[in-house]
């Protein structure tokens, strides 16, 4: 049985999908962290000057996510269970995910996948593979239904 659990979310349905499951996992009392990382806009760099891309909505993006999770994170509690959203701004969702578990002691990592093969795989990448490369914590990955 898990006590924390980190259960990283994108504000799709296909995400979602991985909050249905972690009861069987969860140690009575268990914490569950909804985390939803937002990409920073990434600079423009040439050797003479650094430029930042405009904005164009981050803080309206990170305001949307802040909701998203929180309201997720309330439909939990009134199930009796302790959960918190967080949002983070970070280049690499991967990694992200990654340094969060460590960095707060998640015990499991459960998320969704988009389930893609072959070529899809390869163009669009999976989040879900990184982070089982990458961390040491167990990680739960649920297939589309």
């Amino acid at each position: 049985m898990y006590t924390d659990i980190l259960i990283p979310l994108d504000g799709s349905s296909l995400a979602e999908q991985a909050l249905c499951c972690f009861e069987h996992l969860a140690a009575p009392n268990a914490r569950v962290v909804l985390l939803q990382v937002i990409r920073s806009p990434i600079p423009v760099i040439t050797p003479e000057m650094s430029l930042p891309i405009p904005d164009s909505g981050q803080a309206e993006l990170l305001s949307e996510a802040h909701a998203y999770v929180k309201g997720q994170a309330a439909n939990l509690v009134k199930q009796n269970v302790e959960a918190e959203g967080v949002v983070i701004e970070g280049d690499d969702v991967a990694g992200t995910i990654v340094d969060y578990a460590h960095d707060h002691g998640m015990d499991l990592i459960m998320m969704s996948t988009h389930g893609r093969g072959g070529f899809s795989r390869l163009v669009f990448g999976s989040v879900a593979e990184d982070v089982i490369r990458r961390t040491l914590c167990p990680v739960l990955v649920v297939r589309p239904t």
